[in-house]
């Protein structure tokens, strides 16, 4: 007895017309979708009368120097140079909390001596988490 193997036809599912369909559906449900506009509610907030100001303070500490010497705490300027303005302004900025902690980053033609002095003044001020801001270089690999 012999029987006669027929080659096996893999089914095909033709998607052309599926597509059309749902294209069609999807045209069909955009068209008769109707956008509401939600009506608006008048809202009439309260307002407080004693109103109490909270000092908020810093989650960390930015000391900037420029090419000139100016120091910047912050994003604030600084009246002048001497340590004990740096000494005021992280004192008044930190509220005596000195384990914020404290970046600096100087100008590349600032003097050494600008950036020690920060340094000294935060030292001094119990600060232990002090960083020095760099920039890399983008031509070295």
């Amino acid at each position: 007895m012999k029987l006669n193997l027929r080659p096996k036809v893999e089914p095909e599912v033709n998607l052309t017309s599926l597509i059309d369909v749902v294209l069609l559906l999807l045209i069909f449900f955009m068209v008769s979708t109707s956008f509401v506009k939600q009506s608006q509610i008048s809202i009439r907030l309260p307002e407080a009368e004693n109103v109490q100001v909270v000092e908020e303070f810093p989650d960390q500490l930015d000391i900037m120097i420029t090419e000139q010497g100016t120091y910047l705490v912050n994003g604030r300027e600084l009246v002048n140079n001497r340590p004990e303005t740096i000494r005021n302004a992280l004192q008044k900025l930190s509220g005596g909390n000195t384990t914020l902690p404290l970046t600096i980053s100087a100008d590349a033609n600032a003097r050494h001596q600008y950036v020690v002095t920060a340094m000294d003044v935060a030292g001094k001020l119990g600060f232990v988490q002090i960083s020095i801001a760099t920039v890399n270089d983008p031509a070295s690999p």
